[in-house]
């Protein structure tokens, strides 16, 4: 069975080598690039299965090359996850809408950059699919009938809750910036939105209950809903 190949693009050397070293270890093939360009150089030859891009890099910055990559025909379907200090939560939001998959912040432990990179590469392989009914833990989301059921009990939602929690739970794993919810919204002409995407998840926390807290804030980026295991 072919390795998953990964291209890191990252300036400081010893993270880079903690990466390198946890790749190998998981049985992934790792490339490495230092700066912007030659990190997009890279993409465009190695064509990976997974990019693991830093936003603060000599030449060509993060964001450029996740922006160079998503708007290349050949390279946009590459999952990019990006790593940043918490000090640039805005710019992770930046590369998010970008396109990109994922974010963690550093610093991180190796082992749970690659409990994401297998995330991400598990939904790259599904198949793209909008089902009818989504179940997650004793909950079903009809999507036809608009309706959330906790086994045979009825849970009212708003249309703008629904929405929400429909595209959450087609992106599990997955941040969603709250412009990203927005948009996601507005693309759907029955759903009539404002903009406090906040007020939303709250409200959609209190209606799952407290013993069910699949909704994860990520500081400063916006909404996760969990990954099954």
């Amino acid at each position: 069975m072919q390795k998953p190949k990964i291209v890191l693009i990252e300036d400081e050397e010893d993270i880079a080598s903690l990466i390198k070293l946890q790749a190998e270890l998981d049985g992934y093939k790792i490339h490495v690039e230092g700066d912007g360009l030659n990190g997009f150089l890279a993409v465009q030859r190695e064509k990976p299965d997974l990019i693991i891009l830093d936003i603060m890099l000599p030449g060509l910055n993060g964001l450029d090359v996740c922006r160079k990559i998503k708007s290349s025909a050949e390279l946009k379907d590459i999952p990019v996850i990006i790593i940043s200090a918490k000090s640039e939560e805005l710019d992770v939001v930046l590369g998010l809408e970008l396109g990109a998959d994922d974010y963690v912040a550093k610093p991180f432990s190796p082992k749970v950059l690659f409990s994401r990179v297998k995330a991400v590469l598990r939904r790259g392989k599904e198949p793209e699919k909008a089902p009818k009914i989504i179940t997650f833990g004793p909950f079903t989301l009809d999507v036809e009938s608009y309706l959330l059921r906790k086994k045979d009990k009825t849970i009212p939602l708003t249309l703008s809750e629904f929405g929400i929690l429909r595209r959450l739970l087609l992106n599990r794993g997955k941040v969603l910036t709250r412009n990203q919810l927005l948009d996601d919204l507005q693309n759907d002409d029955a759903f009539i939105v404002d903009r406090n995407i906040d007020v939303h998840i709250a409200s959609l926390r209190k209606k799952l209950g407290p013993n069910f807290n699949w909704i994860e804030t990520v500081r400063g980026v916006g909404y996760r809903f969990k990954d099954e295991d």
